[in-house]
């Protein structure tokens, strides 16, 4: 599914030009998150995300590793260099949010699954995937 459009947290910006966030280098994951989580552009690390998809049914808490590419020379642009997916299990997988973080640390961007705002529900024996989104990238900078 296409998730997005991707909103990079107030952050972002300051913490990719001091070097706190090195994009290509970086142990980053990728998780879910409920309909009651506390997402938003003044999120600045994981470990104050509430409402993480519970462990179990297809997702491991804490999400899956990425990896991402970064390209262009005057507009810079971030994606994935594999979609990341989870095969749902048992009841399912249910979430509304999908967040991009550095691992230990900050929120460096996150998305709706669904644009008009719905819980995505995945099925036992479905995949959940993740595109950077319809423009192929995460974020630009220019």
């Amino acid at each position: 599914m296409a998730a997005g459009p991707w909103t990079p947290v107030d952050t972002t910006k300051t913490n990719l030009i001091n070097g706190t966030f090195d994009l290509d280098s970086d142990s980053l994951k990728v998780g879910l998150v409920t309909s009651s989580g506390n997402i938003s552009s003044s999120t600045t690390t994981w470990a104050g995300v509430t409402g993480e998809v519970a462990n179990g049914n297809g997702y491991t808490t804490g999400g899956v590793s990425v990896t991402l590419a970064l390209s262009g020379t005057s507009t810079v642009t971030v994606k994935f260099t594999t979609n990341p997916v989870w095969t749902a299990s048992g009841s399912g997988i249910a979430a509304k949010w999908v967040v991009l973080y550095e691992v230990g640390g900050n929120v460096i961007a996150y998305a709706l699954l669904n644009s008009d705002g719905s819980t995505s529900t995945t099925t036992a024996g479905n995949t959940l995937t993740v595109n950077s989104n319809g423009s192929n990238y995460i974020f630009a900078l220019s």
